[in-house]
């Protein structure tokens, strides 16, 4: 996590997933916004739907502060470097941080994942969703659609 973001309240650390994205910041950061913008347009909805999340609707621009998407809400925020965005559902607290490194060769983009899953359902859940993997597998797979659309821009 950034030195100058809060803490992410209670919740324990998951993962911390990473790309080289061979463009500056300001282009991976609006690739970033872009893939929540369009995570909010979705089938992402019918999960949220399912599981319960909240928030449940997008609202706000992307990434202004208490701006949300289903089942994510913008938590702090400093431009260009880092964003916190916060959640929950019926199983699940959580915390996922992006930040942004810049390196000769481009910006090293990072997805730092930290949550809680209470109670049996919570454990069944995250057996489901992380010990399986499939946590890994989704993030991977967001952070190589932000690195091929800041690449394209």
């Amino acid at each position: 996590m950034p030195s100058d973001a809060a803490p992410v309240d209670d919740l324990p650390f998951v993962d911390d997933r990473r790309t080289l994205v061979a463009t500056p910041a300001a282009a991976v950061w609006r690739a970033l916004a872009r893939q929540f913008i369009d995570l909010g347009r979705s089938s992402t909805q019918a999960y949220a739907h399912l599981v319960g999340t909240e928030p449940r609707r997008a609202s706000g621009r992307m990434f202004d502060e208490g701006a949300s998407v289903p089942g994510f809400r913008v938590d702090e925020v400093e431009p260009e470097q880092w964003v916190r965005l916060v959640g929950r559902h019926r199983f699940s607290r959580y915390a996922l941080v992006f930040t942004l490194d810049a390196r000769p060769d481009g910006t090293l983009l990072r997805a730092e994942t930290y949550a809680e899953f209470p109670g049996l359902h919570g454990s069944t859940y995250r057996a489901l969703v992380i010990r399986s993997g499939g946590h890994g597998v989704m993030v991977d797979r967001m952070l190589r659609a932000i690195r091929r659309r800041a690449e394209a821009a």
